[in-house]
């Protein structure tokens, strides 16, 4: 089967992937992104990332030196969704109990019980989440990737949507601490935010003079409807020739001459499903191969371990590029 076969999809569309005119009401993306867009200015590329990932029921991981508005952006999506948020400040000290809850003896009755933790909630802000100790790291991992907690052998399931932002320090910061290639696998993706230009930073400066944005901003949509779009997302149609195209990338990765573990099965999936909720954003219902090379250069980055113990992200993002340029994509028609 030629990499160049010509796909035809049924009742495609708008062959540019962008949303028809169905009317002026904007869709519930569409809030969602000028709601946050009203806290984080000049941000729109980072903005709709997340919010793709939080359709995608997947988590993000936003790295950057402080005061950027990683934080901010975390909240500014949890305000807007109209979701329970909660927030963890991670510290050399901080304990897995502190994340997950524990059992505590009730005095009247005599009988232990079970006091949830701050993971607990629709949206779970981790700031600053390797500054927290490897073993309180890992107290993450089951939440994320089974969406439930274990405490004195009770399983105790995680209300729905869960997703958790997490924000990191540059590694070379100092009291940091690098996650482990196992809870880096467990993001869909990594964002870099970065500062910004000389209009939105002073912007920024005016708009805070005298009020805080993030006071404004109120919920556009309900927990219900939310999870109508995630629903929508995961119902996107994908054809086999899309599907296995970002299974090519993700093996183009694992060949390269840099890179001792390319981009995990895991990965793979992660990047599909982030491409189905990108699709439902442009107000598609079907899965193009743009969608994909849209979301690969977040997604595919952070699950490479590279052979140089010192390579940067950099060299991890510049693999998938490489990987794009040489994959042929099919051609949607």
């Amino acid at each position: 089967m030629s990499d160049e076969q010509v796909v035809g999809e049924t009742g495609a569309g708008d062959p540019s992937g962008q949303a028809g005119a169905a009317g002026d009401e904007p869709t519930a993306g569409e809030r969602i992104e000028r709601a946050v867009a009203s806290v984080i200015s000049g941000k729109h590329e980072e903005i709709r990332t997340v919010l793709t990932v939080l359709l995608a029921e997947g988590h993000v991981l936003l790295e950057d030196v402080p005061g950027v508005g990683k934080t901010q952006l975390a909240r500014a999506f949890a305000a807007a969704i109209g979701g329970t948020v909660r927030r963890i400040q991670c510290t050399p000290d901080l304990l897995p109990s502190d994340i997950t809850g524990m059992s505590m003896l009730d005095q009247r009755t005599g009988e232990l019980r079970f006091q949830p933790g701050p993971v607990f909630a629709n949206i779970v802000i981790a700031d600053e989440i390797n500054r927290a100790s490897p073993k309180t790291q890992a107290a993450l991992l089951e939440c994320m990737a089974e969406g439930q907690v274990t405490v004195d052998g009770v399983t105790h399931v995680l209300p729905t949507p869960f997703l958790v932002v997490a924000t990191q320090n540059p590694i070379d910061m100092e009291g940091t601490y690098a996650l482990p290639e196992a809870q880096r696998d467990r993001f869909m993706a990594r964002l870099e935010l970065g500062y910004p230009d000389e209009d939105a930073e002073h912007a920024m400066v005016s708009a805070r003079e005298t009020a805080q944005p993030l006071d404004a901003v109120r919920a556009v949509t309900t927990e219900e409807q939310f999870q109508a779009e995630i629903d929508l997302a995961r119902a996107v149609r994908a054809h086999e020739l899309v599907e296995r195209y970002a299974v090519r990338l993700a093996r183009a990765t694992r060949g390269h001459t840099d890179v001792r573990l390319g981009a995990s099965p895991r990965a793979t999936l992660q990047l599909v499903r982030a491409a189905k909720a990108h699709a439902r954003l442009l107000g598609r219902d079907w899965l193009s191969p743009d969608d994909v090379k849209a979301l690969a250069p977040h997604v595919l980055p952070h699950h490479l371990v590279m052979h140089d113990p010192h390579a940067r992200y950099e060299d991890a993002r510049a693999v998938v590029a490489q990987a794009l340029a040489k994959t042929v994509a099919p051609v949607m028609r």
